[in-house]
């Protein structure tokens, strides 16, 4: 079932003119409640904004809530309380998740900015499927007071736009202030990443590389840590969540439940073991993204139709997941269309590197 993009208990009429902010409902709103996308957390107003909320209410109007997927454990744009957000980029397809009705709202027209958050993809896998530009910054300078964790380790919040200079205008209102790395001086593009993809996406993709202008760097990743990150989310939702899955038992769609057994089962083996393989690739790609910003797809193909079970989580995770284990920024760009359906290309630069990032947009 499509829906509406916002929440019955988060709309408003807005009051003074600017652009409007449409605001993910993990993400507290004073005197609204917030749902995170499952009926049983819905709860009393939120006696305050969250900070991320607060510093963009200096340059927008708050419009309204948006629908999440449950939990925000999700990269599929379903929920499966509420129903599914279409995509008015791509009628009859799904937005993407978990900031799927942030996305929605946006894409469609019904607000100019959408706040929502990033904990392996869920604002930049959106921007791609529903040809917006999308932003996830630097974890160390992003503010997560008043949302509702899922990772807390690798949750940021995260901005949706139509427009670039917007998005650039409402991410320095967000950001913390923090030491900043020098310009990149390459575009890595790691040529085991690339060569997993479908040629059609490359191709559609090769033009936007050319624009930036930077000589190319195909240095392999050589590593794939998309099973330990899953795991180490995991071990984090558990243990935000864990007592309340434990003593309620709420109903969740099975993508989510699927999540949630596998947390509750992990042992502290797997854990520790998990966590070790992580940090060991965020030294390389520290060390990688010195000097450069890497350039991936934001998704691995187009959005899916639907109705139709998405496949592409794992493929999704492997591109998606290197930013938060290196607490890093991405701004996720709509670059293209393939069978008429959006899809983008995210750059990544070193952790500080955000302004970096909007420069080099800018100038593509």
């Amino acid at each position: 079932m499509a829906i509406d993009p916002f929440v019955p208990w988060g709309s408003v009429t807005p009051e003074a003119a600017g652009p409007r902010l449409a605001v993910k409902d993990v993400v507290d709103v004073e005197g609204l409640p917030t749902g995170a996308g499952h009926p049983d957390l819905l709860k009393q107003p939120a006696e305050r904004d969250a900070e991320a909320v607060a510093r963009l209410r200096s340059m927008s109007v708050f419009v309204g809530k948006t629908h999440t997927d449950e939990l925000a454990w999700s990269l599929g744009g379903t929920n499966q309380h509420y129903g599914v957000p279409e995509n008015p980029a791509a009628p009859g397809h799904v937005c993407g998740g978990s900031s799927s009705g942030s996305a929605a709202a946006v894409a469609g027209g019904r607000a100019d900015l959408g706040l929502g958050t990033d904990t392996a993809g869920s604002v930049r896998v959106p921007a791609s499927f529903c040809g917006l530009y999308g932003y996830r910054p630097t974890h160390s300078r992003a503010p997560r007071a008043g949302i509702v964790p899922l990772a807390p380790s690798y949750d940021v919040p995260g901005l949706l736009t139509r427009e670039l200079p917007l998005l650039e205008w409402a991410a320095d209102a967000l950001l913390d202030p923090g030491p900043q790395p020098g310009g990149p001086e390459r575009v890595w593009v790691p040529a085991d990443l690339w060569s997993e993809l479908s040629p059609r996406v490359g191709a559609a993709l090769a033009p936007a590389l050319r624009d930036l202008g930077l000589p190319v760097d195909r240095t392999p990743l050589g590593l794939d840590v998309t099973d330990a990150f899953a795991v180490t989310q995991a071990a984090e939702a558990w243990a935000c969540h864990g007592a309340w899955v434990t003593a309620g038992r709420p109903a969740f769609g099975p993508g989510v439940a699927a999540r949630f057994e596998r947390a509750e089962r992990l042992t502290a083996e797997e854990v520790s073991l998990a966590r070790k393989t992580v940090d060991e690739a965020r030294e390389r790609l520290l060390d990688l993204l010195d000097g450069a910003v890497m350039a991936l797809p934001s998704a691995p193909g187009t959005a899916p139709a639907l109705g139709r079970p998405a496949r592409m989580r794992a493929a999704t995770l492997r591109l998606t997941c290197l930013a938060p284990i290196a607490g890093a920024p991405v701004l996720a760009l709509p670059v293209t269309r393939v069978d008429g359906l959006p899809l983008g290309l995210s750059l990544m630069a070193a952790p500080g590197g955000d302004e970096n990032l909007f420069a080099l947009a800018s100038g593509a």
